[in-house]
């Protein structure tokens, strides 16, 4: 089985890691016969026709790093294998350079604080890079989080969107205590 995929020249690197290591490892750790084409971005991906589970997770993987996440960070969707990948492409909700500039500075605002704060928030992993957003976590905080940044691509103001994700948290927190109790 095999998939094919691009990968953004400035992330051909971080794929291959020093010496190559970070491609070696992916190889390793998914059972995937990986080969990369520099110049072009083309990344080819082989295995098993028996399993395909392994090869989509490595896509998956490689689709993370091309999304800005460290190998490192993308790597824990192998030990886990509950933890998604979820894509926002930013360019669908930007009709120019200038109001794509806007509303990634809205979904990573001032000095940071506004990824930071939905990632805290949500236990999810946010990568803004390029024209995308990229989500690494589990399905019912990935939904929130990704409502919350829908909510920043509106124009909701940031303070709504926290009062936002703040209710999420207790009401996740009561179902935990629900559930226990």
């Amino acid at each position: 089985m095999i998939q094919e995929l691009k990968v953004g020249t400035s992330r051909v690197g971080v794929l291959i890691g020093k010496g190559g290591a970070t491609k070696k490892e992916l190889e390793s750790k998914t059972h995937t016969a990986i080969s990369i084409d520099s110049k072009e971005g083309l990344v080819k991906v082989e295995g098993a026709e028996e399993n395909a589970i392994p090869l989509l997770r490595a896509v998956e993987i490689i689709n993370a790093i091309n999304a800005g996440f460290s190998p490192e960070r993308a790597f824990e969707m192998i030990e886990d294998e509950d933890l998604l990948l979820d894509i926002i492409d930013l360019s669908r909700a930007a009709d120019n350079p200038k109001q794509l500039d806007r509303l990634r500075g809205r979904i990573i605002g001032k000095d940071g604080r506004a990824r930071e704060q939905i990632e805290n928030m949500t236990d999810v992993d946010l990568s803004v890079f390029g024209h995308t957003v990229a989500l690494i976590g589990y399905p019912e905080q990935m939904k929130v989080a990704r409502a919350a940044i829908d909510m920043l691509i509106e124009g909701v103001p940031h303070e709504n969107v926290f009062a936002f994700l703040d209710k999420k948290k207790k009401e996740a927190k009561q179902d935990m205590i629900s559930y226990y109790y």
